[in-house]
């Protein structure tokens, strides 16, 4: 019997269609499912990007003003910051978020970031509520960061009528294409008072120094003195350029100098960092120290009168001098304790008998 070919199509049967009907029903279902899960607004933010975290607007300045109040400032940024980022608001809603954020990071002690924050505030939106306020807020975060000509220059600005030309934006020299304005001299004179105060750091509060730093800023107050220290500036500057094109650094001479040099800050700095730690001289401590050492504060009396006698000084007019011989003892103390610590640690040894001259004796005299 002879085979034929089939060359039909097997019909499809009624039940797996009716399946893949369904099931074809059931993806599009999921599908609509996910589309509204992804594209619905819910209102409500990530919290660090934990999806298990999730807050409604509301909830997280709630507790960003409990973070406050617990004087957890910084986590307290981030949820505003969260917050800000996440919420359509209005102009003058942004400004006073921001505000928000630059008020803590101030009572953070993070003044450099308080102050970038003030300035967003007021650049977001001119609102005649906080514009006091930040001109105070500004004025208190220079102070304390002890940038006395930024905030001098800071307070010309908020009072011109000129908006077109900062404060001390006039140019005092060029080096070559590099302009030197008024203010990058005055912040260049701040500077190296910053450096000279340095070694008292230790010993200072932070009060102390930046009234120490005002006393010093005076002595610069005159033309005459800032065009001194511009002119010696500049005479350093381009000696230190030139020696750096003819690779002076390379010479063995200049080496050994700068790795001494960099051995000295570096201790005189560790050591710093330790009498920082140590050292905590207070006002009741500066008079125990007078009252004890009372008879090394007597003004002697005078050779050219009989009847002079000697007289007691006064705590004010010592006070000065008390607190720096007290501060003086502490540190040496601490000086030595540290010194021996580090000798032990590092298992140092002197053998004095090398460097001890041999007691001749006398019948080789």
């Amino acid at each position: 019997m002879e085979n034929k070919l089939d060359f039909s199509l097997p019909q499809k049967k009624t039940k797996n269609s009716a399946a893949s009907f369904i099931i074809i029903i059931l993806l599009l279902v999921l599908i609509g499912l996910v589309s509204i899960n992804v594209f619905k607004p819910t209102g409500k933010s990530l919290l660090n990007g934990n999806s298990q975290a999730l807050m409604t607007p509301d909830e997280m300045k709630g507790l960003a003003s409990k973070l406050a109040q617990r004087g957890i400032y910084e986590r307290a940024v981030v949820l505003w910051k969260e917050y800000l980022a996440n919420v359509n608001l209005t102009d003058i809603e942004r400004a006073r978020g921001l505000f928000q954020i630059a008020s803590l990071y101030e009572k953070a002690n993070m003044y450099e970031e308080a102050i970038e924050y003030f300035y967003r505030s007021e650049t977001t939106s001119k609102a005649a509520e906080l514009e006091s306020q930040i001109n105070t807020h500004i004025k208190d975060c220079f102070e304390k960061l002890g940038k006395f000509s930024a905030l001098r220059y800071e307070l010309m600005d908020r009072t011109s009528f000129n908006e077109q030309e900062g404060a001390g934006s006039e140019v005092v020299a060029e080096i070559g294409p590099e302009k030197i304005t008024q203010a990058d001299l005055d912040a260049l004179i701040e500077q190296t008072i910053d450096i000279q105060l340095t070694p008292l750091m230790s010993f200072m509060t932070a009060e102390q120094r930046n009234e120490q730093k005002k006393q010093m800023l005076e002595q610069y107050k005159t033309p005459s003195a800032k065009m001194q220290f511009l002119q010696s500036y500049l005479a350093q500057e381009i000696l230190y350029r030139d020696a750096l094109e003819q690779e002076m650094t390379q010479e063995p001479e200049v080496k050994s100098q700068i790795e001494e040099m960099t051995r000295q800050v570096l201790s005189q700095q560790l050591m710093n960092k330790e009498l920082a730690g140590k050292i905590n001289v207070t006002e009741t401590d500066v008079q125990t120290y007078y009252q004890a050492n009372k008879d090394k504060y007597v003004e002697p009396a005078k050779e050219d009168d009989p009847n002079s006698v000697p007289t007691q000084k006064t705590f004010n007019e010592v006070r000065e001098q008390v607190t720096s011989e007290l501060i003086n003892s502490k540190s040496r103390d601490v000086q030595q304790a540290y010194i021996k610590q580090l000798m032990d640690k590092y298992n140092i040894i002197v053998h004095t008998s090398v460097l001890t001259p041999a007691v001749q004796d006398s019948n080789d005299m």
